[in-house]
């Protein structure tokens, strides 16, 4: 077994299923977040449970499965994950005042340059523009 890579990059959610960008909506996904970076494909969002308390905070947990590049090679892994936001208005998902989620890579799921991979990846939310900086670590 090697050493944790440290990996690092940005994300674009997509809400809007496309060809072009990531077709979440034929895999049976919620929606999907396009990663750059040194992870560059599509992570597929499968919501199991949201919850908004009447302070705004939410709580969001799921699946996801990611399909792209690392290194330039090909390959998939899913991960469990679990978001955490406060919003100003949580029942519509609008104002976010912050935002940040875990990503912990389940085992045994990886496929091609992903075989035999742990780790992790860590979101914590641009709410200024949008951008969804991720970091974490692949272990082989």
């Amino acid at each position: 077994m090697k050493g944790a890579t440290q990996i690092s990059g940005v994300g674009e959610a997509i809400f809007v299923s496309d060809l072009a960008t990531c077709n979440f909506a034929d895999q049976g996904a919620d929606f999907a977040i396009q990663l750059d970076g040194d992870l560059v494909g599509c992570l597929l969002v499968f919501v199991e449970s949201a919850e908004c308390s009447p302070s705004g905070t939410y709580i969001e947990q799921g699946e996801e499965y990611f399909m792209g590049t690392f290194n330039g090679e090909e390959g998939t892994f899913r991960t469990s994950y679990r978001f955490e936001a406060k919003w100003e208005d949580c029942p519509a998902l609008s104002g976010e005042i912050f935002g940040r989620c875990q990503h912990p890579i389940q085992r045994e799921s990886g496929t091609g340059v992903f075989a035999g991979v742990s780790g992790r990846l860590d979101f914590k939310d641009n709410v200024e523009t949008g951008a969804l900086p991720y970091r974490g670590h692949l272990r082989y």
